[in-house]
């Protein structure tokens, strides 16, 4: 016989704001800028066969003592200045990133002790270039939950640790950065309902080439020490490989719908959008869910990548901040934001600016 409970009251819960908000904004660029010209150097390609396929013409790269950690707290700073919050009066950190090298600990918690947030919950998530998104909704959820008053979330990446220079597919694509958003409380809606999903039976098109263990068994082998002494081949094995022709399909395809879906769950129109931010992936594929989801002709489009590249995770927040700063989007204004990528992995949500 099963023994009888032995509290037969009712456990207390959380209370969180009705609504929730991004209040601050903030991005960090790493200073060295690699043209086309430079990635040329390194891949049989040319200036106009880049632009004309991706829209970029250059990106930025860290420096190699630079962290994901320096880039994120550089990005962070600008962020809590602009929302008015002290590190101190927040209640959460969520760092999106798939470049953080250490497996243990996660970058979240020492950003949190470098910035002054000292004792909060900090974690990171793994959702490639959806992660932004991906930790918006969760922060809302946090704020909206109880569970936060305050969250800081940034998207950074070093994708140049994890870029094989050599590689035609990829070596133009990548880029460094940092972004980040303080999410609070709010008085009326301010972000929409997040429309994310995951198709894990596609992983192979966005991977990175070798697992780990794979990597340390070869190793412990003679070949695999020697192999390792070869300048660049341990970071060609761990490197990010993409099937740019399926992953173009993929995000032309069957990225506008979930866009169109965000714009149905918000409750309004595309007429009543005052900004797209989609992910920053590639020029083509923004200009195509643009046709798709028959955008009004002046609305102002994040096209960020010219100049940043495809910085995964933080491409949306890169894009927000130039944006607002540039005065290109309105304070106070509609975005559509979609982020879309390794796993695979997307999520959108209509947003109202800081």
């Amino acid at each position: 016989m099963a023994p009888s409970p032995k509290n037969t009251g009712t456990l207390q819960a959380s209370i969180g704001a009705r609504f929730a908000r991004i209040m601050g904004v903030g991005g960090y660029r790493p200073e060295r800028v690699i043209t086309n010209e430079e990635v040329c150097t390194w891949i049989d390609s040319s200036d106009q066969w880049i632009r004309e396929r991706t829209g970029i013409v250059s990106r930025r790269w860290a420096a190699p003592e630079q962290t994901v950690i320096d880039m994120a707290e550089a990005a962070a700073l600008p962020a809590l200045e602009m929302a008015g919050i002290r590190p101190d009066q927040l209640s959460a950190v969520i760092v999106a990133t798939v470049t953080h090298p250490y497996q243990t600990p996660a970058a979240a918690p020492l950003l949190a002790t470098r910035i002054g947030a000292e004792g909060v919950p900090a974690f990171d998530i793994s959702a490639a270039c959806a992660g932004y998104c991906h930790a918006i909704s969760l922060a809302s959820d946090m704020v909206r939950g109880g569970s936060a008053e305050h969250v800081l979330v940034i998207g950074v990446e070093k994708l140049s640790d994890f870029t094989d220079k050599h590689d035609r597919g990829t070596s133009f694509i990548f880029a460094d950065g940092a972004g980040a958003a303080v999410v609070g409380p709010s008085d009326h809606a301010a972000i929409g309902p997040t429309v994310w999903g995951s198709d894990g039976s596609h992983w192979e098109t966005i991977a990175q080439r070798t697992p780990w263990t794979d990597v340390l068994d070869r190793l412990d082998t003679p070949e695999g020490a020697a192999e390792a002494a070869e300048p660049g081949h341990t970071r060609t094995a761990v490197s990010i490989g993409m099937a740019g022709q399926s992953v173009f399909r993929w995000a032309v395809w069957s990225m506008a719908p979930v866009a169109q879906k965000a714009i149905d769950a918000a409750g309004i129109t595309a007429d009543d959008l005052d900004v797209f931010i989609p992910h920053q992936a590639n020029m083509r594929i923004v200009d195509a869910m643009i046709k798709q989801l028959k955008l009004p002709a002046d609305i102002p489009v994040a096209r960020d990548i010219s100049e940043t590249g495809n910085t995964s995770a933080a491409s949306i927040p890169l894009a927000t901040e130039r944006m607002l700063r540039e005065g290109e989007a309105p304070h106070g204004g509609l975005a559509l934001q979609i982020g879309f990528g390794a796993g695979l992995v997307y999520a959108a949500q209509v947003i109202e600016l800081p």
